[in-house]
């Protein structure tokens, strides 16, 4: 048999759908009221917004400004450096802090060892492989990647597929043989401080006036020049307090 049950005394019309009115389901009770954010059209244009590139923040340039690059990108990017180990680093541990994932195909693990040990507080963004060794990385959006590769002046070509969401630094200590193709096939290409017959090779490639050619041979260790065939900006690199501590101060050469 089954049993209905009634209430003692039938709510007064209106007071059901007023008490859920004021529950949310999932939401529970509603908070205190608060005056709502509204601004006038008038108000409007006192607002302003700091809105620039997103990237990493390699130093400021010569007007002292936050120099961004934007490694991270729908497509695949390819970055050539010719300059020292220090500034490769420097940008890697960078683009770690921004969740980036960093993956080394160098001859010289040693070198590299300690910055994969710091980076990323104990999680393994960091991670480093013999050269030729280097597998797929599965790059994606939410898991940006970038590739250094540390191979010498004369890097062999990369086993690795182009990917979206895939970056790579070639760093160079100096010009090779095959420096011109490397340097071709590069999206932006940063140079340090280069011998005058290194600096007419990069010239030819990269259309660079003579005001750049009589500066990169003077260059100080901590500053970059980063050029494509279309805008040249230096960038002044200074280590934060724990970049100092694990890399040290700013160097050429390794």
């Amino acid at each position: 048999m089954a049993y209905q049950t009634y209430p003692a005394q039938a709510p007064e019309p209106g007071a059901e759908q007023a008490r859920m009115l004021r529950i949310r389901p999932g939401f529970g009770l509603r908070g205190p009221k608060r005056e709502r954010h509204v601004l006038s059209p008038e108000d409007l244009g006192a607002l302003s917004f700091p809105v620039g590139d997103d990237g990493v923040v390699i130093g400021v340039d010569q007007q002292q400004q936050p120099s961004v690059l934007g490694l991270f990108r729908p497509t695949s990017y390819e970055v050539v450096l010719v300059g020292g180990m220090w500034t490769a680093q420097i940008i890697a541990l960078r683009a770690a802090a921004t969740g980036a994932r960093i993956a080394v195909e160098t001859g010289r693990p040693q070198a590299w060892a300690p910055m994969a040990q710091a980076a990323g507080g104990g999680q393994p963004c960091v991670t480093i492989h013999q050269a030729g060794r280097l597998g797929a990385q599965g790059a994606s959006v939410a898991s940006p990647v970038l590739v250094v590769r540390d191979l010498g002046a004369r890097p062999p070509r990369s086993r690795l597929s182009a990917a979206p969401w895939q970056s790579t630094l070639t760093l160079l200590p100096y010009l090779g043989p095959n420096a011109p193709r490397v340097l071709n096939a590069a999206d932006l290409v940063g140079i340090q401080r280069v011998s005058p017959q290194e600096t007419e090779v990069l010239a030819r490639i990269l259309s660079l006036g003579e005001h750049d050619m009589a500066s990169l041979p003077t260059l100080p260790d901590n500053i970059t020049l980063w050029a494509t065939r279309m805008r040249r900006q230096y960038v002044m690199t200074n280590p934060g307090e724990a970049e100092g501590q694990l890399l040290g101060g700013p160097r050429r050469m390794d």
